[in-house]
């Protein structure tokens, strides 16, 4: 039950080397398929070409290999089809605006795809959140009593979190403090500081509280023990959240039934 989602290149450091290898070779290739043609054509014309290199490396390669790429276009236009050829200098002002225009194109181009990008990724990542809350409301569906869901959803956040322990305390809440504590939506704080898990992992050298709510109030708190390195990912600390959230509803429940 994890609702991970990452960047297609992450943990492929290769993919984005041979990206910024594609966007230094291709141009230039390009460039060479195209020499033959330049007098058939006109400037304007080869730039619309040339500049669909940089597209194609922004639109599936990194920000580093776009920008890449449009430097490089830019330059092999300059070298092959602005006169004088093969030579790094422009003589007339129409071929010098069409190579800057060149680049900031690419520029931008590269800036959208990368946009795109993280726009795709947020959509994943948010149905990432929704699927992970849908199979722990899931994971703990069915008739237990309130110590039972209680035991579950221990067993839930000690395999979903990385911990080492997790107790479960009806103890008071204690707002403030030098308290970490994970919070609803699944950031961790400690004294109003919030922590990098990404980078940093789960803080080893203290308890964590998972605070138990409901519409009702507070019910208590699971204390977790993270082990050394672990390091959940958002969408796993807001499953978390939802798990503990199953909890306050069930002895929200309890509370009514015992009180009725």
């Amino acid at each position: 039950m994890s609702a991970t989602t990452t960047s297609p290149q992450a943990g492929r450091p290769w993919q984005g080397r041979w990206w910024l290898l594609a966007a230094a070779a291709a141009p230039p290739a390009a460039a060479a398929v195209l020499m033959p043609f330049r007098s058939a054509f006109a400037n304007t014309d080869l730039a619309l070409i040339m500049v669909l290199v940089t597209v194609g490396v922004a639109a599936v390669g990194n920000r580093v290999a776009g920008i890449l790429a449009a430097i490089s276009t830019a330059v092999w236009f300059d070298f092959f089809f602005t006169q004088p050829y093969q030579r790094l200098s422009i003589d007339r002002r129409v071929d010098m605006e069409t190579t800057v225009l060149l680049l900031l194109v690419g520029v931008a181009v590269s800036e959208l795809a990368v946009w795109g990008r993280r726009q795709h990724e947020q959509v994943a990542r948010q149905a990432g959140y929704d699927a992970g809350i849908r199979d722990a409301a899931a994971s703990v569906a069915g008739p237990a009593s309130a110590s039972g869901r209680i035991e579950q959803v221990r067993h839930q956040l000690t395999a979903l979190l990385g911990l080492d322990s997790c107790t479960f305390d009806f103890g008071a809440a204690v707002l403030g403090g030098r308290r970490y504590r994970l919070r609803s939506d699944g950031q961790v704080v400690v004294a109003g500081t919030v922590l990098d898990v990404d980078r940093d992992g789960l803080p080893t050298n203290a308890d964590i509280e998972l605070p138990v709510t409901s519409g009702t109030g507070y019910h208590g708190r699971f204390v977790l023990r993270a082990h050394a390195g672990a390091r959940p990912t958002a969408a796993q600390r807001v499953v978390a959240v939802a798990l503990a959230n199953q909890v306050g509803n069930e002895l929200a429940g309890s509370t009514h039934l015992t009180s009725s």
